[in-house]
């Protein structure tokens, strides 16, 4: 099940490469609409933080970075740390961002790199399916969600499209999820403090799980 998962991870990474590659440090760059869809994630996901102390989190599919601007522009005491499987990507993230103390970035070709943070998130990274059937995209899906709760300290953020988007939009190479199924699943597997957001304006939900 490593070889399918590294295959994986192979096949993302020369997806998002291809999009940087053609259009930069811009939203299509990570394959998002625009910025203003960006920062409604964004928002979403943030709303794991405890804005009471200060927090670090790491940031998995961190594609250039813009992440981090969102953090400096709503929080003070944090430090983040974004991982990516494109090294186009994080060299981007760094032309962009080094000089922020902290703020940090590391290419990685394994899961298994991902350092502890007080929280994981991860934003847009189980949309793209490319030609992987439903069961071996569960499979990395359910992979990827047991490292973040193990490398989380205070609990995780993700993202997904969701299945309720409306049939003539939706792609063939896209993953469009069940809400109430991922909510079981890590209402099951990972914390009883589950939240499941599905009342913003783009087609898809975020879970929030926190230990």
């Amino acid at each position: 099940m490593d070889e399918i998962l590294q295959e994986i991870l192979g096949n993302i990474e020369k997806y998002y490469t291809d999009k940087i590659k053609k259009y930069g440090a811009t939203p299509k760059g990570v394959d998002w609409k625009d910025e203003k869809g960006q920062f409604i994630r964004f928002e979403q996901l943030s709303k794991i933080f405890d804005m009471n102390e200060p927090f670090s989190v790491a940031d998995i599919g961190c594609g250039y970075g813009k992440f981090a601007d969102f953090l400096d522009k709503n929080f003070s005491n944090y430090t983040y740390f974004g991982y990516d499987l494109s090294s186009e990507m994080v060299s981007k993230a760094l032309e962009l961002y080094s000089h922020k103390q902290n703020v940090f970035f590391r290419h990685i070709s394994s899961l298994e790199e991902i350092d502890q943070a007080g929280y994981v998130v991860a934003s847009g990274i189980f949309n793209v399916k490319i030609h992987y059937s439903e069961a071996k995209w569960l499979f990395y899906i359910f992979t990827t969600l047991e490292l973040m709760n193990k490398r989380s300290i205070k609990g995780f953020a993700f993202n997904m499209l969701t299945k309720y988007s409306d049939r003539e939009y939706m792609k063939e190479y896209l993953y469009y999820a069940d809400p109430l199924f991922i909510f079981d699943y890590c209402k099951r597997n990972f914390s009883k403090k589950v939240a499941l957001i599905h009342d913003y304006e783009l087609y898809e939900f975020t879970i929030l799980v926190r230990k």
